[in-house]
């Protein structure tokens, strides 16, 4: 199983199949491909599977999911 996360997308260099970036993940950064969505912009939320972005995110829902986990883990 995996659990999808939303990370903001912070730089992105590159062009086609080399196209990357870095992506905040609660402020831990990471490397990821985004060759699979050219559309993506700095600023943009996506998810990101095994190092590669598969999706752009509504940002209000990445925020609510992102402040959703936080809740989960205050309980725990």
């Amino acid at each position: 199983m995996c659990l999808a996360i939303p990370g903001k997308i912070i730089s992105i260099q590159g062009e086609d199949l080399m196209r990357s970036g870095k992506v905040s993940f609660s402020g831990v950064l990471k490397d990821v491909n985004l060759a699979y969505l050219p559309e993506a912009q700095i600023g943009d939320y996506a998810i990101i599977h095994a190092g590669v972005a598969i999706a752009v995110v509504d940002p209000a829902e990445a925020e609510q999911t992102l402040l959703d986990l936080q809740d989960l883990q205050a309980i725990g």
